[in-house]
């Protein structure tokens, strides 16, 4: 049995869960799970837990986050990213950097967020993802997050690269919407990357096709995880 932690790099247009399936296959073990959903579009830090590891999903879900993300100005879609159906479009031309960062100011700190319809968010035993796939609309409840950072790291028309740490719970794709929402001229994720997990960071991440037994860290259930962003 193997027990410990791996910390992934996954790729783009793999779910979360089929990493825990090509990591059980590989191992030979059925007690994997990961910590914190990146959905298919996002790539990045994706903590696995294996064995009696997986015990600590609680704390481990708890850690705060960090993100480079994308985002295209003057467009909006049903997902709120660049591979859903365009829903509208609007001039963005108009849009400069100050106008930009001074945006960002509203976003920093605690604010309320309502989650989007495409997450993995449950709602009466199914996840959102599928019941936007029905066609189904929920009255959504917003849910209150922190932003400690936020800043712009590329700003090249129509495309805005920005960086976040944030808590758990936070929808990179919903901040991009709003964002565009505020400028009034609407905008949609092109590029997620999470860079880090709690204390566990894009660099010391493993690619899927290489990783072995040999990348898995040893920690006991009883192990209480410290780490500062």
């Amino acid at each position: 049995m193997i027990n410990g932690i791996l910390v992934i790099n996954k790729p783009s247009d793999m779910t979360s869960h089929d990493v825990v399936d090509v990591i059980r296959r590989k191992f030979k073990m059925k007690r994997v799970g990961h910590a914190g959903t990146l959905d298919p579009l996002a790539t990045g830090v994706l903590v696995m837990l294996l064995g009696k590891a997986t015990k600590k999903f609680v704390e481990f879900s708890s850690f705060d986050k960090a993100y480079l993300a994308t985002m295209a100005l003057g467009r909006t879609t049903d997902t709120a990213d660049i591979r859903g159906k365009v829903i509208g479009e609007k001039p963005f031309d108009h849009i400069d950097e100050k106008s930009f960062r001074n945006v960002l100011k509203n976003f920093i700190g605690e604010i309320d967020q309502i989650p989007p319809m495409v997450s993995a968010l449950k709602y009466k035993g199914k996840r959102l993802y599928q019941l936007a796939r029905e066609g189904v609309k929920v009255d959504l409840k917003p849910r209150r997050i922190c932003i400690s950072s936020l800043d712009l790291i590329d700003f090249s028309l129509p495309n805005a690269k920005i960086f976040l740490e944030c808590s758990k719970g936070t929808y990179v794709r919903k901040i991009a919407e709003d964002i565009g929402t505020l400028l009034g001229c609407g905008a949609c994720i092109t590029q997620i990357h999470r860079t880090k997990v709690g204390p566990f960071d894009i660099k010391e991440a493993k690619d899927l096709k290489d990783i072995s037994v040999a990348d898995v860290q040893n920690i006991n259930e009883n192990d209480k995880i410290v780490y500062r962003l």
